[in-house]
């Protein structure tokens, strides 16, 4: 089997190339040209034919296919449908802003979270990404942008801590100075709230933004939304939460999307405040995105307002995110799951 070049690290690449007795600076060459997005070793023009003929034979560059491209002709947003060799396919989104170029990206092929408003969590999980397919999604991404992605959100299809060890990796890739150099701090990841995996990331004490799917504030609804929540609880998480920021000293920010008559009452929103009171961190009420099949709909704007009202009287720290890429199917799972029903169309 060969060796997936892309998911070493610099000094594992160096190691490796040292194996082939080679000069230490070829490996500060090969990691540039692969966050450049070299397809093959052939495309690396500054490297000896002979040294390319050699890493071919020893390691593997896979990159994706890209399947389906949409653009917003809203807001700008782009979605991309990537394909990996073995069927298996994920989505990104490149979202624009003032302050650059985010690019949302997928950590599985799938998700097993199963979280009741999620087009992703209907399908179930394929498998897990490799530190270069997440990577992938950034470099082609920008790619096909035409233009330097300077922020990446791990809030596409999966659990990132799920995947803990392949997204950790791509962390450490992500933001080595001598590849794509996307620091922590320009990194955003979502959990759903795996509170033992929260646990380990704080103790590597890294930089990103944690960002918790809550989407309510009590048990019986948390559950009824969220499965993870059954062995888990609410407050269970706020502990878990509460010890990662004593030992990164990085503020947590919460997702809540508002579903009509679900989890946006009055009653919930007073509590939620409770709990935030508690633990601060910054609160990002979602529109719900709309998925066919599921019967959950994006809350009343009486009900929004109301809700919000509640929050402002209680001092919460809130931010009402607009959605981007609503003309695209920008919620996740949305365009993967039309070309599932294409392709089992087309075996009919």
């Amino acid at each position: 089997m060969k060796t997936d070049v892309k998911s070493l690290t610099f000094d594992e690449l160096g190691a490796r190339l040292d194996d082939l007795a080679q000069p230490r600076y070829r490996a500060g060459q090969v990691f540039a040209w692969l966050a450049k997005g070299a397809r093959s070793f052939d495309d690396m023009t500054n490297l000896p034919k002979s040294l390319r003929e050699e890493l071919a034979e020893h390691f593997a560059i896979s990159p994706p296919a890209l399947l389906r491209k949409q653009t917003s002709e809203r807001d700008g947003a782009v979605k991309y449908l990537w394909g990996f060799d073995d069927g298996n396919t994920v989505e990104s989104v490149t979202l624009p802003y003032k302050h650059g170029n985010t690019v949302c990206v997928s950590s599985q092929a799938g998700c097993r979270m199963g979280c009741a408003f999620c087009a992703t969590a209907i399908r179930g999980l394929s498998r897990n990404l490799s530190a270069s397919e997440i990577l992938d999604q950034v470099i082609f991404s920008g790619a096909e942008l035409g233009a330097r992605v300077s922020n990446v959100v791990l809030m596409g299809m999966g659990e990132p801590l799920d995947n803990f060890d392949n997204v950790l990796r791509f962390l450490r890739i992500a933001g080595d100075g001598r590849g794509c150099n996307i620091g922590a701090r320009h990194i955003s990841l979502s959990t759903c709230g795996l509170t033992e995996k929260v646990d380990k990331l704080g103790d590597f004490n890294l930089q990103l933004t944690l960002s918790v799917s809550l989407h309510a504030p009590d048990d019986e609804t948390r559950s009824r939304l969220m499965p993870v929540n059954r062995g888990v609880g609410v407050d269970n998480l706020f502990d878990s939460v509460r010890r990662y920021y004593e030992k990164t000293g990085r503020r947590v920010s919460y997702e809540y999307a508002l579903i009509d008559g679900v989890n946006d009452s009055v009653s919930q929103a007073r509590l939620l405040a409770g709990l935030l009171a508690k633990s601060g961190g910054h609160l990002n009420l979602i529109p719900l995105n709309c998925v066919p099949g599921l019967a959950f709909r994006p809350s009343a704007r009486e009900r929004v307002r109301a809700f919000e009202g509640a929050l402002r009287e209680r001092g919460v720290n809130y931010t009402f995110r607009r959605r981007l890429g609503g003309d695209i199917d920008a919620a996740c799972g949305q365009l993967r799951g039309g070309e599932i029903q294409t392709q089992k169309s087309e075996r009919l």
